[in-house]
């Protein structure tokens, strides 16, 4: 099991907290606060001025598995993220059709390369249908999550701490979102490629193509695939609206519950990422990269959802202490991520965030 633990904490108190690595308790009562039910998934430890302060906690990433409480949403969510990798590999390996377009093109007298180049397209748009589909089913199992980690009578932040494992799969949606459109981006195979198809099937069906794959990819579907994929990000895009959705839709629930889940969140992967001595518990290196998407995630969720953003002074969020972090990460790991940060947020670039901030992204 990894555990975390406040910065300031450790300072005060290193011996005590080799103790409670251990599961020994050997702090005094009035000096931490101790919540030893969840010594599992989770261990908290807070002087008892850190928890006035606000939350600070470990969530266990690597090991977190469901309560009961938990089964029935956890069984939904992790139907859709056990088909998450493939959707990735089935993305790494895309390819294009660019080299069958332009011979169609340069050709158009050429029935064979028009064949050839439509025959070479279709497969990819049922692939790329795939995708879509995929975060239909990913926006559905936000919002499953969302409810449970926002529903009354717990505060956020009581739910993140008894329903870890429904926190990890949340996790894991950011994570697999982020890792998804840095793939996309690097690819502009897509676009084209669907862009050809969508012009052939416009030209009325001409030269007697086999045009079956209409049935798979009708023109509504293709219209909102094309949407879809005109996006930068179009997962992290899936992912915001379904946020905000979620917010307007649930009038009676306080906007709060929703953001102190996400600035929790954001808060938590920041202290695991600046702490040396706590990333180097983690069993796997992976789990480093796996945080730093984790907070950009919800960062951009937040700042979706929130109507002053997540950069602005009254935000939950310590924006310039997340920056910070990820810029003393190396730079291959994070470009795509401080990308995500300038480029799919919604209010860097409003009047009210610190001109320090920005000039931390630019």
């Amino acid at each position: 099991m990894t555990t975390c633990w406040p910065a300031a904490a450790v300072q005060r108190t290193p011996d005590k907290e080799v103790d409670a690595l251990e599961g020994k308790p050997g702090s005094p009562p009035d000096t931490v606060c101790w919540n030893g039910n969840q010594m599992g998934n989770l261990l908290k430890v807070l002087t008892c001025t850190e928890l006035e302060q606000g939350p600070n906690f470990f969530l266990d990433f690597e090991n977190a598995q469901p309560t009961d409480c938990e089964r029935e949403v956890w069984n939904q969510v992790n139907t859709v993220l056990q088909d998450s990798e493939s959707v990735l590999a089935d993305l790494q390996a895309y390819k294009g059709a660019g080299k069958e377009i332009r011979d169609a093109i340069q050709n158009p007298s050429d029935m064979q390369l028009q064949e050839q180049a439509w025959n070479s397209v279709c497969p990819l748009v049922i692939r790329l249908k795939k995708f879509y589909n995929f975060s239909l089913r990913l926006e559905r199992a936000l919002q499953s999550l969302l409810e449970s980690l926002t529903c009354p009578p717990y505060t956020p932040t009581q739910h993140l701490e008894k329903e870890q494992a429904l926190a990890k799969q949340f996790a894991e949606i950011l994570h697999f979102t982020l890792r998804f459109d840095e793939l996309k981006m690097r690819i502009p195979a897509i676009q084209n490629d669907f862009s050809y198809y969508r012009r052939t099937i416009s030209r009325n069906r001409i030269n007697n193509l086999n045009l079956d794959i209409e049935n798979e990819v009708n023109n509504e579907m293709a219209n909102r695939m094309s949407l879809f994929y005109a996006e930068a990000t179009p997962m992290l895009k899936t992912l915001s609206t379904a946020t905000t959705n979620f917010v307007t839709e649930n009038k009676t629930l306080p906007l709060e519950n929703t953001t102190d889940v996400l600035s929790t969140m954001a808060s938590v992967c920041k202290v695991m990422l600046e702490t040396p001595d706590y990333t180097s518990r983690f069993n796997s290196e992976d789990t480093l990269l796996f945080c730093m998407r984790v907070m950009v995630g919800v960062i951009i969720l937040y700042d979706h959802v929130h109507p002053n953003g997540a950069f602005n002074k009254s935000s939950k969020i310590d924006m310039k202490g997340c920056i910070k972090v990820l810029k003393e990460q190396p730079a291959d790991n994070v470009e795509g991520l401080l990308n995500a940060l300038k480029f799919t947020t919604k209010h860097l670039n409003d009047e009210s965030t610190p001109k320090n901030i920005r000039t931390m992204l630019q």
